[in-house]
């Protein structure tokens, strides 16, 4: 019969792991909820903003391929 319980491998918790201990520690669950999706729209942010540069720098290339053609 199966432990209801997983162990895991690694005996030592992750940053991560280590990180939320301590936040549910200080903070309450919608101070928690709140910073997580705050953090989240950080990453989303982050994201948008390298996909406009990369953005930015094709049509750079295609601009400067068209204007030698013409």
């Amino acid at each position: 019969m199966r432990d209801v319980h997983e162990v895991r491998a690694n005996a030592f918790p992750t940053v991560t792991d280590a990180l939320r201990a301590v936040e549910s520690l200080f903070l309450r669950g919608g101070q928690r909820t709140a910073r997580r999706n705050a953090w989240t729209s950080v990453l989303e942010d982050r994201r948008r903003a390298r996909d406009r540069v990369e953005a930015q720098h094709v049509l750079e290339a295609v601009a400067g391929r068209t204007s030698r053609a013409t």
